[in-house]
C-alpha cells in the first residue's frame, strides 16, 4: 500500500500562518460590528471576549469564517498549497475549541 507523501513547502506555511493568524485579526471587527449593533462598547464586548474562555471561543469561531474568504480567493486563483494551509491552520483550533465546550 502506497502512501501519499505531500511536501512541506513555503506556500503551505504562509497559508498556515494565514489561516492562523487571521481569526485574530477579523475578531475585532466582529466584536465592533456586534457592539454596535447592541448600542453597547466595543471595549465591553473585548473583556468578556478575553475574560471568560467560553465567549472566546465562540467569538474565534465567528473569526474563523474569515479563511472562508481566503480560501475561496486562493482556490479560484488555483493556489492549492495556500488552501492546504488555510485548512491545516483552522484545523490547529480544534484543540482549543473542544477543550473550552468540553471540560470548561
Amino acid at each position: 500500500m502506497e502512501i501519499m507523501k505531500i511536501k512541506w513547502t513555503q506556500k503551505i506555511t504562509l497559508g498556515l500562518l494565514i489561516g492562523i493568524s487571521s481569526p485574530f485579526v477579523f475578531m475585532p471587527i466582529i466584536l465592533f460590528v456586534l457592539s454596535q449593533s447592541q448600542y453597547a462598547t466595543f471595549s465591553s464586548y473585548w473583556d468578556i471576549a478575553w475574560s471568560d474562555p467560553k465567549y472566546t471561543s465562540k467569538y474565534l469561531s465567528l473569526g474563523l469564517i474569515s479563511n472562508l474568504l481566503w480560501f475561496y480567493l486562493f482556490l479560484n486563483r488555483e493556489k492549492y498549497e495556500y488552501t492546504r494551509g488555510i485548512i491545516l491552520g483552522m484545523l490547529c483550533f480544534i484543540p482549543f475549541m473542544i477543550y473550552v465546550n468540553l471540560f470548561l
